[in-house]
């Protein structure tokens, strides 16, 4: 299975999907949205829109952004699985007819996510009804008409989404490993120097991370797995 990851910075990769994909024995392969080209959507199995600290409405100071909306607009008409996280989330959201705007709060660290009420999606069979996860934005987005909410959390409503059976939405971050994380406070680790509710310190982040890390795994894998098909009973390895 060939599985194309979509980043918008170096420091922001495939993280734990690339280990996923080790362990199912897929092909992933990634580019740099700005300066590289995506491969023809018939030759992605999966695709996976990563996250950035870009904003997603703003195709004037990132005018690369209008090649790849039409690019995931293409892959989401043909059908194609899709995952959109953090930044890739609100792109998607706004492909499909949504909108990006500011979030009241800043949401940096680890806070619980909640199942919403009525959320039945096949995706999320495997997840518990409250889940820490990592977060790291400023952004949000509304969602396009006739999507609800999976999930949500005290300070940013809109969490997750399904789209059709195949495309889901994820603002949140469980894909981060400790390397990752490390990589990502080391770029962007300013924006936590003034704590606030929704804002706890780096330090305290790292902290945490190896137990979170670790509790987000079989999560996000048993997603992905649903997302390309593997039995519901597969677990990793």
């Amino acid at each position: 299975m060939r599985v194309h990851a979509i980043q918008h910075v170096r420091f922001e990769g495939p993280a734990l999907l690339s280990q996923w994909a080790r362990a199912r024995g897929h092909e992933i392969t990634t580019s740099l949205a700005q300066t590289e080209g995506f491969p023809a959507c018939e030759e992605v199995d999966l695709l996976v829109v990563l996250g950035g600290p870009m904003a997603a409405d703003d195709e004037i100071a990132s005018p690369w952004l209008l090649v790849e909306k039409h690019y995931i607009a293409d892959c989401i008409a043909a059908g194609k699985p899709m995952l959109g996280i953090c930044l890739g989330a609100q792109i998607i959201a706004e492909v499909l007819g949504g909108a990006v705007r500011r979030n009241p709060d800043r949401e940096i660290g680890w806070f619980p996510v909640e199942r919403r009420a009525g959320e039945d999606s096949e995706f999320f069979a495997e997840w518990p009804d409250r889940l820490v996860v990592g977060h790291w934005h400023g952004d949000t987005f509304d969602l396009p008409a006739g999507l609800k909410a999976a999930y949500s959390s005290e300070a940013c409503a809109n969490q997750a989404f399904v789209f059709a059976g195949r495309v889901v939405g994820l603002q949140f971050h469980v894909e981060w490993t400790e390397d990752a994380l490390a990589a990502l406070i080391d770029a962007a680790g300013s924006e936590t120097a003034t704590p606030g509710r929704w804002v706890t310190s780096s330090s305290e982040i790292e902290r945490e991370a190896p137990v979170r890390i670790s509790s987000c795994r079989e999560p996000l894998f048993s997603l992905l797995d649903r997302l390309t098909g593997v039995p519901a009973l597969a677990k990793s390895r």
